[in-house]
């Protein structure tokens, strides 16, 4: 009769090479919690007048949106069972909203709008027709047209010059903005 081995004689190392594996695995999860923490509060949005420009001679005419702003975190939890104070992230976005709401936006940086201003009026040249705006009713900025894809990395570089959020140890920061309900653009910051 052959002989057979009992199961205790059979060699083990592909064994205890998986629990160590798992309890390395364990080991990193235990010591890194990533949590992603998302702002979506009634609060934080802006109605704005815009066009989008499609060409030198097409665009869109001038009307609005009440924009919505979506702001998402990815951090480690730290001891006490938290992110950070992501407080300060609220108070930027709404800053950032309350400086849009109830604006006219122009683009700076399109290559088919020319922006003047004078003493009484911000004018938006486009295609040889000059739309004229009192200064308080109109805000220009540093984007190349007024779309949600353009608004949404304008909000995520403004947050990134905060020192409250840029030193804290973020992973990875969402921005969205929605022109209406099923409608929105994302800029995504990933850390290095």
């Amino acid at each position: 009769m052959p002989h057979k081995r009992e199961n205790s004689q059979l060699p083990q190392p592909l064994g205890s090479v998986k629990i160590e594996l798992q309890q390395n695995n364990k080991a990193k999860l235990e010591s890194e919690k990533l949590c992603r923490i998302e702002l979506s509060k009634e609060a934080i949005n802006f109605s704005a007048a815009h066009f989008t420009i499609f060409s030198r001679t097409e665009r869109e005419d001038l009307h609005g949106h009440n924009f919505q702003v979506i702001g998402e975190v990815l951090a480690p939890v730290d001891e006490n069972g938290l992110v950070f104070d992501y407080v300060v992230l609220k108070k930027a976005l709404k800053q950032l909203c309350d400086g849009l709401d109830e604006k006219t936006i122009l683009p700076e940086k399109s290559p088919y709008l020319s922006i003047e201003k004078d003493a009484q009026y911000v004018s938006g040249i486009f295609d040889k027709q000059k739309l004229m705006f009192l200064h308080r009713d109109v805000i220009t900025l540093p984007i190349s047209n007024v779309s949600v894809e353009e608004l949404s990395h304008y909000f995520l570089t403004r947050l990134m010059e905060i020192p409250e959020i840029k030193n804290k140890d973020i992973r990875e920061i969402v921005i969205k903005i929605s022109s209406s309900p099923g409608q929105a653009g994302a800029a995504i910051w990933k850390a290095p």
